[in-house]
This record gives C-alpha cells, sequence and structure tokens, in this order.
C-alpha cells in the first residue's frame, strides 16, 4: 500500500501557498506564487493560478496527481460555506483522484496554529476576521466583509487611514509636522509627488488592494517610534494602531459570547499578527493573553493536516 500523501493550499490575501506533506506533516514539497482571491484578480485568473501551484508543486516533489490522498484548500474571498462549487471545479481537475477537502482560509489557519480543529481564531493580514469553532462543531465567522464592507483593523485599513491622512492634510495646507509625514509615505510609494498617488492606486495591471496593505508596516514603524517621531506622525499612528486594535479586540468578545466559548484558545494569524511588533503586542494584552500566541503550523500546513483529519474520519467509516 502507498504512503498516504497530502497537499494544503492556502490562497492569502498577498500570496498562494501549495504544500505537500506526509502522515508525519513532513513537507516534501512547498510553491509559492501570486495573490488568487477571486474577488480581486477575478474567477479565471484565480482559477489558473491555482492549478499551476498545484502542479508546480508536484513537479517539484516528483509526484503525478493520483500519489496525492486528499487536498485540503482555504482561499481568500472564496470560502466553502459560498463558494464551495467553484473550489470544487478549480482544484478537481488537477486532482481527479484525490479526496477534496474544500474549507477557507479562516479554517485551515486555525487547525494549523492550534493543530485541531476547535478554538478561535482572529485573523489580521490584508484582510481581517475572526473564525470560532466550538467543541461542539458550532462554527462561526465574525467579520471578513472584505475591503468595500469591512476589514476593519487589517493591513488594507491601516494603509488606507494612511492615504487619506496624507491627503487631507495635503489638501488642508500641511504644517511642518503633517509635511513629514507626507514625505515618509511618498519615499515608501517611490512616488515625488501627492497627486501621483491617484496613479499608483488607480493603475489597471494589478489590483490596489495588497498595495494599499503594504503601507501598514510604515504606520506600525512609526507607532513603534511614537516617542521619538512625533515630527513624524508617531503619535498619530499610535492613534490608528490603538483603533485597529480596538476593532480586532471586539470582534473575538462577539465570537467568544457568540460562542458561549469563553475559555476557547486563541489563535493569531495574517501578516500584522503572526509577528512581534506594537500591534499583535496590544491585542494580545487586551484579550489578556501573556504573550503573543504562535501558531504550531503555518496556514498551508494547516490545509494539508485537515486533509489527513478527513480522510481518516473517512477511512475509519
Amino acid at each position: 500500500m502507498k504512503e498516504p500523501l497530502f497537499m494544503g493550499v492556502d490562497g492569502g490575501g498577498s500570496t498562494l501557498r501549495v504544500a505537500i506533506v506526509n502522515a508525519e506533516l513532513h513537507v516534501l514539497a512547498t510553491e509559492r506564487g501570486a495573490p488568487v482571491n477571486p474577488s480581486i484578480i477575478g474567477r479565471e485568473a484565480a482559477q489558473m493560478a491555482i492549478r499551476n501551484g498545484i502542479v508546480d508543486a508536484l513537479g517539484q516533489a516528483r509526484l503525478q496527481p493520483q500519489d496525492i490522498t486528499a487536498l485540503s484548500f482555504g482561499i481568500a474571498g472564496a470560502s466553502n460555506l459560498h463558494s464551495g462549487e467553484w473550489l470544487a471545479e478549480t482544484v478537481g481537475p488537477a486532482l481527479p483522484e484525490s479526496l477534496l477537502v474544500p474549507s477557507s482560509d479562516l479554517e485551515i489557519a486555525l487547525v494549523g496554529a492550534l493543530a485541531q480543529r476547535h478554538g478561535i481564531l482572529l485573523l489580521a493580514g490584508t484582510g481581517s476576521a475572526v473564525y470560532g469553532v466550538a467543541p461542539s462543531g458550532q462554527q462561526l465567522q465574525v467579520g471578513g466583509w472584505g475591503y468595500l464592507l469591512g476589514d476593519e483593523g487589517s493591513g488594507y485599513w491601516i494603509g488606507r487611514e494612511l492615504l487619506r491622512r496624507v491627503i487631507a492634510s495635503f489638501d488642508e495646507g500641511p504644517s511642518s509636522r503633517e509635511y513629514a509625514l507626507i514625505r515618509l509615505c511618498l519615499e515608501q510609494l517611490g512616488l515625488t509627488e501627492v497627486r501621483q498617488i491617484v496613479a499608483w492606486l488607480y493603475r489597471a495591471e494589478e489590483p490596489p488592494v495588497t498595495r494599499i496593505a503594504g503601507l501598514a508596516e510604515l504606520v506600525l514603524n512609526m507607532a513603534a517610534n511614537d516617542s521619538k517621531s512625533a515630527d513624524c506622525g508617531g503619535q498619530w499612528a499610535m492613534d490608528v494602531i490603538k483603533s485597529a486594535a480596538d476593532h480586532l479586540v471586539r470582534q473575538v468578545e462577539v465570537m467568544r459570547a457568540r460562542l458561549e466559548y469563553m475559555g476557547a484558545p486563541i489563535a493569531f494569524a495574517g501578516g500584522l499578527l503572526d509577528n512581534d511588533n506594537v500591534l499583535s503586542a496590544l491585542v494580545a494584552h487586551r484579550l489578556g493573553l501573556p504573550e503573543r500566541p504562535e501558531a504550531k503550523h503555518p496556514p498551508v500546513i494547516g490545509a494539508a493536516l485537515l486533509a489527513k483529519m478527513e480522510w481518516s474520519l473517512a477511512k475509519a467509516i
């Protein structure tokens, strides 16, 4: 009997990741690609990119599609709750003989972080959301409505706040302090004039969401140097980070109450929370955590682990 192999696909807001592991979660191959959120780049482009990532991972491991026992996949903007059929159509042709386990980017992140299927996941990266599963199996999502309707506290939200501050300061006639803030932003964007932001924002060759989210790092750095960078918007940046933390913590509190799972283990995920910075530290403190929780596995391995879990359940029946 051949060794069971499992594939995980994590289509986050900024990067596609594909991994192939064995039953002990030893990684045989990993592949990375561009963003595949179908709400941003379109479903056809997303399908092609996901299939290419799967093919490339198989090639790297020198495997054939029939060698993969089970596959689980979570794609930002295409949860199995509302896009399960599209997910199956996307992945099925690439792995026609494998057990397919459609999921969501939130579920695979939760399973990866906690190595179990129940708990609460707080995600803040390009977008933001909270996902929870009670021991009874009840699932719930709070937030995650996308950049047009929500994503408060996310990288996109923080980056957008910076751009709004810059253009408001420019329109009002910047003081020396505000001019320093404008200069920092323009340097980050590689621009020389504030009016060039319009062309940078609306250029057609790539979606603006990821690029705007990339500005969050600048705001985090400014906030980290709050007392030293008052002339460069440090206090303003810290106020934005506090507001972001308020949004994220509130969503977790809502999740705890609605699931009636006050003692739930909490996991962090996403580029803003999976490393030490002023936001992740502030959120952890406000949630009563002794330190920032670190994930046991990244989401892409969480997807592979979820595939293994589902295969094991099916095998036991």
